[in-house]
């Protein structure tokens, strides 16, 4: 169990790099320009009207005192009242929470369901014409920036072939996985082009190595030499490369559940950076950054549950 230590050890380690996250993001969403109250007031707001919003929000402070405030209210378990919204930033996660979960674990999931089969076609066809087409097709992901992408399957798939709604999240949960279908399958495309290259990598390693080839001394075929030995050892590398990616992704929902429309986290941090809602900004950027930390975590806790080699 002593591989385990880390475990006790990691969460105080992450505390320093969630401080840096709330330092520089309580800086730059200040160092845009424009005054949120008069974004939420007018133009024709007065002046007193002004003040008034301000001391509210305890926007008249030093910003070291409103730095303070927003750590005090994290200690609390709390994130602020929302400028826009009037209400607690904390509750308005919660409502925007479900939609971007299901993204990520949608997108995740199918990336997995496309790179695993084809990462292992080109591993057992290595040099031949399969490989050689799954290459060139996960090098053009790579290449294809996720807005792009998911507007052009929208004109193909929605407005051409009318197969699946051009936007929104859908009322009940038939209807709401309908609407995810495209994102999902924006976000995987994308996902599935770097876990094809990394899983095609570590399977050809893997062919290669001593247990596979005391496994075919053994006599054992060489599909079940692949899939019992080949692809688990493989697999283990890939886990910190797709909690990584995982983490991209959880940042990358801003702009995913934009272009579909889907009233997710990043949606609204993004409203949250138009109408300078601090708080909103603040809250949403923790969030995000205590799920990539978390995610990361785990992943790392599994690849030493899968792999004895390994010691953190």
């Amino acid at each position: 169990m002593h591989r385990f230590r880390f475990v006790l050890t990691r969460p105080l380690q992450l505390i320093p790099v969630l401080f840096g996250i709330s330092v520089i993001t309580f800086v730059l969403i200040r160092s845009i320009p424009g005054d949120p109250v008069r974004v939420l007031l007018g133009t024709k707001a007065t002046p007193d009207a002004i003040a008034r919003i301000r001391a509210q929000f305890g926007l008249d402070e030093p910003l070291w005192t409103q730095y303070g405030l927003f750590l005090q209210n994290l200690a609390h378990g709390e994130m602020g009242r929302s400028i826009l919204y009037k209400v607690p930033v904390l509750g308005l996660i919660a409502e925007r929470v479900q939609p971007t979960l299901l993204l990520v674990f949608g997108a995740v999931l199918l990336s997995l369901l496309i790179a695993v089969p084809f990462a292992a076609i080109a591993a057992r066809r290595r040099g031949r014409l399969a490989d050689h087409a799954i290459r060139i097709v996960s090098t053009t992901g790579l290449g294809l920036p996720p807005f792009w992408l998911g507007i052009m399957l929208i004109i193909l798939f929605s407005v051409t072939l009318g197969l699946f709604p051009v936007a929104g999240y859908g009322d009940d949960w038939a209807d709401r996985l309908h609407h995810l279908v495209l994102p999902w399958l924006t976000v995987a495309l994308a996902l599935s082009a770097v876990l094809t290259r990394t899983l095609r990598a570590a399977m050809i390693t893997e062919l290669r190595s001593d247990q596979a080839t005391a496994a075919r001394a053994r006599g054992l075929q060489e599909g079940m030499v692949f899939w019992r030995h080949v692809v688990p050892n493989a697999i283990v590398p890939t886990i910190n490369l797709l909690a990584v990616n995982i983490g991209w992704l959880i940042g990358g929902t801003v702009i995913i559940e934009n272009v579909f429309s889907i009233p997710g986290m990043g949606q609204l941090l993004v409203r949250g950076i138009f109408t300078r809602d601090y708080m909103v900004v603040q809250g949403v950027a923790m969030a995000f950054a205590v799920a990539s930390v978390t995610v990361n975590f785990l992943a790392d806790i599994l690849t030493v549950a899968l792999d004895p080699r390994v010691k953190l």
